[in-house]
Order: structure tokens, then C-alpha cells, then sequence
């Protein structure tokens, strides 16, 4: 595989905050290459463990899924597809399963599983047992993928405490919280899941055309122990939509979320479905104040909506009162979200999550900085000490959201309170900018491609200081911005 190659171009446009169609591309394609080489790491590894951890039978089940999967894609070689053009992806089942975004944490989960190094039997058995797991979702990826495509199969998959996912079809609920075994069969579009014991579930798929305006569920199914994949419609008429995914096992990993200060995953209902589709029927226009650049960037990276529950409290970083949100950096595509109570609120979010994946793919293709990871920055969105990398993430998207807001204010379209509303947003980004730029700015970390990126943040700053906001705005910021100083300043503070 070619690896990629950073541009200029590229690099000035993403140092704005931006990224035209090339640019987007650039990222996407680096993002693919990476997921792929990650599959064939997993496979190394699978045929690299020890026996004890996984046996034969395991192997020999990995190449029967692979099998699968190539059958349901015949661009899948060997060992790892070749990647082609979007279009391909676009055209393939197969390889929109394999790279969509919660994919990445598992094949993750799956290289930690076969890696570590257990001293104690005891250790020795849980690690085969994860590894076991781990092989069984792509046992179920490939079933899916070969769904997709028309493939007749029948395969024996296992049901994990108590609920088999089909990524991108839906999930069985099962009574039973033990592992089961689960026959799937599928002829002539038709699914039939079987179960010792229990009667047949019988699952169709769904037209695109029956729910092209509202939440749209993949499958159906009159068995109540089916759970059908929802998905939002695309934000542009011709866009692809957006899965709205809260039943793939590995939407979180145990304890990363709560790392980054954000809730536990959400199980959504239909009222809640119905919630998540209101704020997103109003994303576009409100995306499109702050810039066509603002769609494009969500249209061309967003594939995938995890839903979070609802916090209690507010402060921290992507969070607001009643929301928050958050990225990971191994499932590129995917957004983390509590239900957003607004469309505004909805808008905001895409764009300060979507500039963090833009920086981490970037963090992927150059090395920006040479900085350890010790926390010690002072972030005024933060109540605790940042690591450098940390901090130009939130920088990052913080010149992003002051730039999405200033736009959103300058607009002819919006009324007096939704203007107030918005300076008062780009004046609190801009502020907050304006104390830790520097810093990140003069870190002699930073490499050569580190620097131009910090540098164009900086005229992006300079740029919006042209038309700057209402000086109540400003004054309510600084003032918001020394609290945070001070406060941090307090805890930072040797006790007695």
C-alpha cells in the first residue's frame, strides 16, 4: 500500500481550520490505508499467538470469516484488500464494513487481547477468552458484510452476554446473559436467526426509499428479540446517511469514556430516536452560517453517531449543560453524543468534534510535536492540567468554534437574540484561544510541520480580530476565562 503524502496545500487549509475536497480526500484515504493495515496486524497476530491463547480452531474460524468476507467483496484479495477509490468503498458492502469506524476499536481490543503477556493461569484463561470474543465479532462483521452483498450463507455465530450484533442489520436480544450459539442462515435476502430451542427469527431487509426523510431502521422483523441498526439521513440530498449506532459491542471500550469526562453509551428508544432526528433536520442550515466549509467537512468525515446519556453536570471539555460529546482517535468517522436538545447546539458539536479528528488524522500522516505526555498546561475549558498535545487539540477546535460562531453572527440571515447568542460564543472561544495559542506557539517542540499549522492558527486569529464582538461579550469572556485561571491556580496551590 502507498503510504500518503502530505501537501502544503493541505497542510495551510487544515492549519484554517478547513479542507477542500482533496484535502478531505487526503484524510480519509490515510485513515482507510491505517485501518487496513491494522486488519492484516490482526491477522499477523492470530497466527503469531501462543496456542494456548488461541487454539486451532480459532485460526481456522478467523479464515473461514475472511473467506466469507472475500466472498461478499471480490476486490478482497488475499490477506488484505486493496484499497480502491471511494466509489469502491461506496460500491462494497464488504469494505464499508471493514472500515467503518467502530471497526477500529475493535481490531484494537482484538491486538491488546492477543499481545499481552499473562503470568498467572488464571490470567492465561481470561486472555484466551478475550481473544475468543474478539474473533467472534468478526465472525459477525463478515456475516453482515456478506448480508449486504447477497451472499448465501450459514454460518454458527456466538451471542455475548446475552445480544449478537450485526453491524450495520441490527442485533438479537436473547434472554439468556451467558454466551450462546446462534445459527444464522441467509437465502434470498432473507435472514433467519435460530436458537436452541426458541422459535426462528426471521429478518428482511428495508428499503431506502421507505424512511428517506426520517430515522430509518435497516431491518425488520416481528420477533421482538430483534433490534433493527438505525440511521439519520444524509445531510445533503445525495450523501450517504449517517448510521445512529447504539448496539455495536465496541462503541466504547471499558473506561475510555469516562477518561475523557463523558457519560456511559445511551440505549435509545423511538421517542428518543425521534429527538436525535428534530436537532438533526435543523444541522444543515445551522452548519451552513458558519461556513459551506463547516458542511462539507461533516458530509465528507461523519459516517457514524454514537449515542451517550445524558450528563448531569456541565464544564469540561464538549460539554455544555444537559450535553456532551467526544471523539477517539482508533474509530475516525464516528462522533460520541448525548442527544442534542437543539440543532445549534447539534451544529456546534460537529464542528468541534470533527476538528478533532481532522487534527488527530493529520497527528497520523506528520509529527507535529516532539512533547511528552505530562499534564501540566493550564486549559481555561479544563479544570484539570493538560498534556501539550491536549492542549493544541482544544486550541485546535476552539479557533474552529470562534470562527463557526463570529460567521454565524456576521450573518444577514439571523434574527437580534440568535446574533447576540452567537458573538457571545466566538468571544468565549476567541478569549480562551488568545491564552493558549501562545503557549502552544512557543514550545520548541514543535517540528517544522507543527510550526506552519500553529502559524496559520495564528493568522486565523488575527483574521477574525478584524470584527471583533460586542465588548459586553468580550468583557463577560475575559472575566470567565481569569475565574478559570484562578481557580486552576488554587488547586495547583501546595496545601497548608
Amino acid at each position: 500500500m502507498i503510504p500518503s503524502v502530505l501537501t502544503e496545500r493541505a497542510l495551510s487549509e487544515l492549519g484554517r481550520t478547513a479542507g477542500g475536497p482533496d484535502t478531505l480526500a487526503l484524510l480519509q484515504r490515510d485513515q482507510y490505508l491505517r485501518r487496513l493495515l491494522l486488519l492484516r496486524a490482526v491477522l499477523e497476530a492470530v497466527d503469531a499467538a501462543d496456542p494456548q491463547v488461541c487454539p486451532r480452531p480459532l485460526r481456522d474460524r478467523l479464515r473461514e470469516d475472511w473467506a466469507l468476507l472475500e466472498e461478499a467483496d471480490e476486490e478482497v484479495k488475499s490477506g488484505v484488500p486493496v484499497l480502491g477509490d471511494e466509489s469502491i468503498v461506496r460500491r462494497s458492502p464488504a469494505r464499508a464494513l471493514i472500515l467503518y469506524p467502530l471497526v477500529g476499536p475493535w481490531a484494537l481490543s482484538c491486538l491488546r487481547a492477543l499481545g499481552a503477556v499473562p503470568a498467572a493461569r488464571a490470567a492465561r484463561r481470561q486472555q484466551a477468552d478475550a481473544v475468543r470474543r474478539a474473533l467472534a465479532h468478526f465472525g459477525a462483521l463478515a456475516a453482515a458484510a456478506a448480508v449486504r452483498a447477497g451472499v448465501s450463507f450459514s454460518v454458527r455465530l456466538t451471542a455475548g452476554e446475552g445480544t449478537l450484533s450485526l453491524p450495520s442489520l441490527g442485533a438479537l436480544r436473547t434472554a439468556e446473559a451467558r454466551e450462546g450459539a446462534v445459527d444464522v442462515v441467509h437465502r434470498g435476502g432473507r435472514t433467519v436467526l435460530r436458537r436452541h430451542g426458541c422459535a426462528d427469527v426471521v429478518v428482511d431487509d428495508v428499503s431506502d426509499a421507505r424512511a428517506a426523510s426520517g430515522v430509518r431502521a435497516a431491518t425488520s422483523s416481528r420477533a421482538d428479540s430483534w433490534v433493527p441498526a438505525y440511521s439519520l439521513p444524509g445531510l445533503l440530498p445525495d450523501s450517504a446517511s449517517v448510521s445512529l449506532d447504539d448496539l455495536d459491542p465496541y462503541r466504547m471500550v471499558h473506561g475510555d469514556l469516562r477518561r475523557q469526562g463523558l457519560s456511559g453509551p445511551a440505549t435509545l428508544d423511538g421517542a428518543e430516536r425521534e429527538q436525535w432526528l428534530r436537532s438533526w433536520a435543523g444541522v444543515l442550515p445551522m452548519l451552513r452560517l458558519g461556513g459551506e466549509h463547516r458542511v462539507a467537512e461533516a458530509v465528507a468525515l461523519l459516517r457514524c453517531l454514537v449515542p451517550l446519556v445524558v450528563p448531569a453536570g456541565s464544564g469540561e471539555q464538549g460539554r455544555t449543560a444537559g450535553n456532551c460529546s467526544g471523539t477517539r482517535r482508533e474509530a475516525f468517522g464516528a462522533v460520541l453524543s448525548s442527544t442534542p436538545p437543539t440543532s445549534a447546539t447539534f451544529a456546534a458539536t460537529l464542528v468541534h468534534e470533527v476538528q478533532h479528528a481532522k487534527l488527530a488524522a493529520l497527528g497520523d500522516m506528520v509529527v507535529l510535536h516532539r512533547e511528552g505526555p505530562q499534564e501540566r498546561y493550564f486549559a481555561p475549558w479544563r479544570p484539570d492540567p493538560r498534556p501539550y498535545d491536549g492542549l493544541l487539540q482544544g486550541v485546535y477546535s476552539h479557533v474552529a468554534l470562534a470562527d463557526f460562531f463570529q460567521r454565524c453572527a456576521l450573518a444577514v440571515a439571523v434574527g437580534p437574540g440568535q446574533r447576540e447568542a452567537a458573538w457571545r460564543e466566538h468571544a468565549r472561544y476567541r478569549e480562551q484561544v488568545r491564552v493558549t495559542l501562545p503557549v502552544i506557539a512557543g514550545a520548541d517542540s514543535l517540528t517544522s510541520s507543527g510550526r506552519r499549522l500553529v502559524d496559520q492558527l495564528a493568522g486565523e486569529c488575527e483574521r477574525m480580530s478584524e470584527n471583533p464582538p460586542p465588548s459586553g461579550a468580550r468583557t463577560q469572556a475575559e472575566a470567565a476565562v481569569n475565574t478559570a485561571r484562578a481557580l486552576w491556580l488554587r488547586s495547583r496551590a501546595p496545601s497548608g
